[in-house]
């Protein structure tokens, strides 16, 4: 018997239980997860951000980026989204065993999202029930949807989000209109959607917010029978009591994002799983330094302590002698010509004789101060940029007209891709960006996990429907 009596819901012809993996992109949403969770009678998501692909003994291709140009590598990455997206999809096809259902989730912000989603629904035709997709607008997911005839789930923050992409484009392909994912801002893991009238440091209860969202929904005519995923900070169902037939939020689904993480079937390293056990209430950082410009979520660990300390690292500067500016900086810039405050120059001194000898500009007419070895690695991983999203603010690359965002590339940020990759793959997970929800401190003190026991997808899921 399930929770307060949860039922199965019609999903892509099948009944399954309204309980969703979410995606989580650079091969940690993989087969393996993904096809177990829907083996178990949930949806399972692949992730078809960065994929993995295999050779023909079963090892992963590390994903080597020659071509001599970011267009070129760009290309690349689109091949290798491509292959790694298909192939993750049929391997988790086959783990589901017709059970349950397989989603992909795509982040529309990504470099290539058009064309690595189109490669992979081409190629996977009747394995795919249904593409989630956020990090930005969306408006063509519901065109490409009609086109493969598979479900779309938009990925939004808020109601007036949905109500913009259902009036330019999705009410014209209402009928695969599976769901509206609500991710909660401020407690999702990953990239998320706060808009500028939001405080990072003033989180809303998502409760009006969801309510407002179904609001929304009806009076377009969205029957509420399509339901709205509460994606963000679940992590009991319990705590969820008076969502379930809750007549003002209609069909209830829930997700869960960072509590796959620790399964015997994620393939994330051990050294990650067992860090998520030692995690507190506030170690998971909600931040700006991801170079989509977007806000995201994340462990506070060494790697984004240091991005932290680089941008306290930092004061504004002007070319000409002006205002406030009337020291001329000479320190980390050569013989070059910058007028920053008295009281900044005294500042940029200290840095310089602690070891940050390095001044390096920003988009917004600031300086910060690094140690030569970060400035070698800030210009390597720039130079080295193989075009992963669709505008980068760390390399300046955007992946359609001229290639130039048109702004200066900003080393505040960091290779996204770069780091992903190596964490997923057995980096060093202090040195590396490490995404996770703000509830993963859960795994400290939920007694599921107690005696280091990691569960399999299926105990996981059996465990949920308890409400706990």
């Amino acid at each position: 018997m399930s929770f307060k009596g949860l039922k199965p819901i019609l999903y892509g012809g099948r009944e399954v239980w309204p309980l969703v993996e979410g995606g989580k992109g650079v091969a940690v949403s993989n087969h393996a997860s993904s096809g177990a969770w829907a083996a178990a009678g949930g949806i399972g998501t692949v992730s078809a951000v960065n994929a993995d692909s295999y050779d023909p003994d079963g090892k992963i291709v590390p994903q080597i980026y020659d071509g001599l140009t970011r267009k070129e590598r760009h290309e690349q990455l689109v091949q290798f989204g491509i292959r790694g997206g298909v192939e993750q999809v049929q391997r988790a096809h086959e783990i589901a065993g017709g059970k349950g259902a397989i989603n992909i989730n795509v982040l529309w912000e990504m470099g290539g999202a058009q064309q690595i989603l189109e490669g992979v629904l081409e190629r996977t035709q009747g394995l795919v029930t249904g593409v989630t997709c956020g990090a930005g607008m969306p408006y063509k997911l519901s065109e490409i949807a009609a086109r493969f005839n598979v479900h779309y789930l938009p990925i939004i923050s808020s109601a007036r989000a949905f109500r913009a992409l259902w009036k330019r484009a999705y009410h014209k392909v209402a009928d695969l209109m599976a769901a509206v994912v609500y991710e909660d801002p401020w407690l999702a893991g990953g990239h998320n959607g706060l808009s500028n009238a939001e405080d990072p440091r003033q989180p809303q209860d998502p409760y009006p917010r969801v309510k407002a969202l179904r609001d929304t929904m009806r009076a377009e005519g969205i029957a509420d029978s399509v339901p709205i995923v509460m994606a963000g900070g679940v992590w009991f169902l319990r705590d969820w009591n008076d969502w379930i037939d809750n007549p003002e939020l209609g069909q209830i689904v829930f997700q869960f994002g960072t509590r796959p993480l620790l399964t015997q079937e994620s393939p994330i390293p051990l050294a990650w799983k067992d860090h998520l056990r030692t995690l507190e209430p506030g170690d998971v950082l909600l931040h700006r330094f991801s170079p989509t410009g977007f806000y995201s979520s994340a462990v506070r660990n060494p790697f984004l302590r240091n991005l932290e300390a680089r941008s306290e690292r930092q004061i504004p500067y002007s070319k000409v002698e002006a205002g406030e500016h009337t020291a001329r900086l000479d320190v980390g810039v050569g013989n070059k010509n910058y007028w920053v405050a008295p009281a900044d120059l005294e500042r940029a001194r200290a840095w310089v004789a602690a070891g940050f000898k390095e001044g390096l500009r920003t988009p917004d007419d600031t300086i910060i101060f690094v140690s030569e070895d970060e400035r070698a690695v800030i210009q390597k991983d720039q130079k080295d940029c193989m075009g992963c999203l669709s505008h980068c603010g760390f390399s300046a690359w955007k992946d359609h007209d001229d290639y130039t965002t048109g702004y200066l590339a900003d080393p505040r940020s960091f290779c996204i891709q770069k780091t992903l990759q190596e964490i997923a793959h057995g980096g060093p997970i202090d040195q590396n960006l490490m995404f996770a929800g703000h509830a993963a401190f859960n795994f400290k003190t939920d007694p599921f996990y107690s005696n280091n026991f990691t569960p399999t997808v299926k105990q996981l899921i059996d465990r949920i429907l308890t409400g706990d």
